[in-house]
């Protein structure tokens, strides 16, 4: 995402009431390159490993196997996440098993085109 991207305001008909819950435009805050970088390294592994994906009314939910390593990928997706759209809710549930982890990413009217259009998940 480059510099003129990260000033947009969601697309891909979000227009009127776009940051409703939060009162401001979904828009990421991403500038710093090594940011970018770790964003869209994470981003391209956790793709590689989702085992299923289910639409819900303001976003998605995403169901990875539970290893350490996928744990501690979400996580930090999640860490780089907070810092540039802080419009996104995420919760995190981890069977104690290790069998699998979920990851829900939520968030105002226009999130879930967000999500699709700018983390490609």
């Amino acid at each position: 995402m480059n510099k003129k991207e990260t000033a947009a305001t969601c697309t891909d008909g979000c227009t009127d009431n776009c940051g409703e819950a939060t009162g401001k435009a979904l828009s990421c805050k991403l500038t710093s390159p090594e940011m970018q970088q770790r964003k869209a390294t994470v981003i391209a592994s956790l793709k590689k490993q989702v085992i299923e994906k289910k639409e819900l009314a303001k976003g998605y939910y995403y169901k990875f196997k539970g290893t350490d390593s996928v744990v501690n990928e979400l996580a930090d997706f999640v860490k780089t996440e907070r810092l540039c759209c802080d419009f996104f809710d995420f919760e995190l549930k981890i069977a104690g098993d290790a069998s699998s982890a979920w990851l829900t990413i939520t968030g105002p009217k226009g999130a879930k085109e967000f999500i699709t259009s700018e983390l490609g998940l």
